[in-house]
């Protein structure tokens, strides 16, 4: 029997998770579905821009529940997703917090912010009875104060674009990631000839990530593709996983080669 991690392998992620977001990933999920076994990483938002709680949508709660149940994995996205902190005070952060993203929610929170937020979503998570292991910044943007406040807590890891994290000691790991900014046509575009070339780069990774957002959903031209490239990932053997479970397979089988 092949073990898993001798074969390459796909993360497919879903980015943005909440009530208000629900609408635009359902039938892309159910065409996923449709495929057979191919587990998904959800990152969830306990109250998307502070009017999607989570407390008060027991039907979308019972879905995710289901997921797991089902073998999917949820990890903690930010609490809010929207960057509340005051304006910026040098070029670099307004470009970071006004260009690049308005959602950047931990880009600039101090220590105590960042812990008291974390905890709140690890006992959401807690008070669902659904595991965690990881949690992903908004816009991957963490403070110093962030990654301060996650070397406390019991998580098993972080991640940018690009890499996975271990905690507590950020210990990288290369898993590249395929991203589209699908706000836009000419980003569209752009963003279909990026991760082409991208994935031809990166055809012999140990892992590729697919990393989904909700406006990725409301444009065909995206939609399509995403899953048109997950199901050519599957054709060429890579076997789906969620984030979680290629880390743990990712560490015993370094385990054995120590």
């Amino acid at each position: 029997m092949v073990e898993p991690m001798s074969l390459p392998s796909l993360v497919l992620v879903l980015h943005d998770v909440a009530p208000q977001t629900w609408a635009d990933y359902q039938p892309f999920v159910e065409a996923v579905d449709a495929l057979g076994e191919v587990p998904m990483t959800w990152l969830v938002v306990p109250n998307f821009h502070k009017h999607n709680d989570l407390d008060e949508h027991p039907g979308f709660r019972r879905w995710l529940t289901s997921r797991v149940a089902r073998g999917d994995e949820l990890a903690l996205h930010g609490y809010f997703h929207c960057d509340e902190s005051p304006p910026p005070s040098n070029p670099r952060d307004w470009f970071m917090r006004r260009i690049y993203t308005h959602e950047g929610e931990f880009y600039s929170l101090s220590q105590a912010a960042a812990l008291a937020r974390l905890r709140a979503g690890i006992e959401v998570f807690h008070r669902y009875h659904w595991p965690l292991e990881g949690f992903v910044a908004p816009a991957w943007l963490m403070s110093e104060g962030t990654r301060l406040a996650l070397r406390q807590l019991p998580l098993g890891y972080t991640s940018d674009s690009q890499h996975l994290y271990r905690l507590p000691d950020f210990k990288a790991i290369d898993a590249p990631g395929l991203v589209w900014s699908a706000r836009s046509a000419w980003r569209r575009g752009l963003s279909k000839i990026i991760s082409d070339q991208r994935e031809q780069r990166w055809r012999h990774a140990p892992v590729i990530r697919l990393g989904l957002h909700p406006v990725d959903m409301r444009h065909g031209f995206s939609r399509n593709y995403w899953l048109q490239t997950l199901k050519r990932l599957l054709d060429e053997g890579r076997v789906p996983m969620t984030k979680a479970q290629w880390l743990s397979f990712h560490s015993d089988r370094l385990g054995r080669a120590a």
